[in-house]
């Protein structure tokens, strides 16, 4: 009987720190430069086709073409804010989508980026978790996304956000890669101090995190001040509660010697009381830490709606008064479909929709 030849899976050369690709260029027979060049053409000059390598010999690329792969997700949907926010609808290369937003500001263009096709962690509050989580993305995957909006918009992205669908903790290893790879000064050198990762509170991966010392800002999606009512919108802190979640902050400040910021997303009539700001007062006294205060988008399906404008104010004076600093996160996109897993959804929904009526 004759055994049956498996397929080799191709390499995606995106998803390649410079040491991983220098190695793997190394393991074809090629010396050591060719793979400061090819990783120059993935992540600094963002191309999306071997062919485009013009430097490398032509049996390199064939052997490229029939062996690798390079991270290319396809605009599948975009949005376009008055306000210049740009919402991308992007499909992967195996059919699933993902989003990511373009935000400019005075000082820069800021890219948030998702980091899993949909999430596990079912905060009640947020669009993106509620079919789930169906896979991690690829370290090239992340990356593709910042790519993606710089070849469609022409303009150079400055500062990223992981704050788009996903946990970032939750697929650690492959977000440690992207950061690597991001920052790295061979791609687009994007500073530690320029990259915000949020986290919903995974505790023993903020401990790793802090391990590495990586001069980024970490933000923790706090949204309550007590047990009780974090638990009731999101379910990580049954997990990991307030009395091992504070802590961890505080030891990663200690470890890293960066500012922590605290994500507080308004709830009318859930976490907006002069009572809640006095507990949140409490609950992060001594840390210098700043707390951001969101006002949430409608989701539909979600109980909860936003707080409004007037009492949000309301609410950071009081902290101010108590010695927070915070600060009222403007409103971007508004005009579109501005919460985050939201634009996905709505094409999922209208994919459903066209099948059903598909008579064929």
């Amino acid at each position: 009987m004759t055994p049956t030849t498996q397929q080799t899976r191709p390499v995606c050369l995106s998803d390649l720190t410079q040491d991983r690709l220098a190695e793997y260029i190394a393991s074809l027979g090629q010396p050591a430069f060719r793979a400061k060049q090819i990783y120059k053409w993935l992540h600094q000059k963002l191309v999306t086709d071997f062919s485009a390598m013009t430097d490398q010999p032509k049996a390199l690329i064939e052997q490229l073409q029939q062996t690798c792969t390079i991270a290319s997700p396809s605009i599948r949907r975009k949005q376009c804010s008055q306000d210049g926010t740009v919402k991308y609808l992007l499909q992967l290369a195996d059919g699933n989508c993902i989003e990511t937003v373009l935000m400019r500001y005075h000082y820069g263009n800021s890219v948030c980026v998702s980091t899993q096709v949909g999430c596990a962690m079912g905060c009640r509050f947020c669009a993106s978790t509620q079919a789930g989580r169906v896979r991690d993305l690829t370290a090239g995957e992340i990356a593709s996304e910042i790519y993606t909006v710089q070849r469609d918009t022409g303009e150079r992205v400055s500062h990223i956000v992981l704050m788009g669908i996903g946990e970032p903790l939750h697929n650690f290893n492959n977000v440690m890669d992207f950061l690597e790879i991001i920052s790295s000064p061979g791609g687009l050198n994007i500073g530690m101090r320029n990259i915000s990762l949020s986290t919903c509170g995974l505790v023993p991966k903020i401990d790793e995190l802090a391990k590495r010392k990586l001069q980024l800002t970490l933000s923790i999606s706090l949204h309550a001040p007590n047990n009780k009512m974090r638990s009731s919108m999101m379910p990580v802190n049954d997990a990991y509660p307030l009395e091992q979640l504070i802590p961890a902050c505080r030891r990663y400040q200690q470890a890293t010697g960066r500012r922590i910021s605290f994500e507080y997303s308004m709830v009318r009539g859930v976490n907006d009381s002069p009572e809640t700001a006095r507990e949140l007062a409490r609950l992060i006294r001594g840390m210098g830490a700043h707390v951001n205060l969101i006002p949430i988008n409608p989701v539909d399906g979600s109980p909860y709606s936003a707080t409004d404008d007037k009492n949000i104010r309301r609410f950071r004076d009081l902290l101010e008064q108590l010695g927070v600093n915070a600060t009222v996160r403007r409103r971007l996109g508004a005009d579109i479909s501005a919460a985050c897993g939201q634009l996905r959804r709505e094409d999922a929904r209208q994919s459903s929709a066209m099948e059903r009526n598909d008579p064929t």
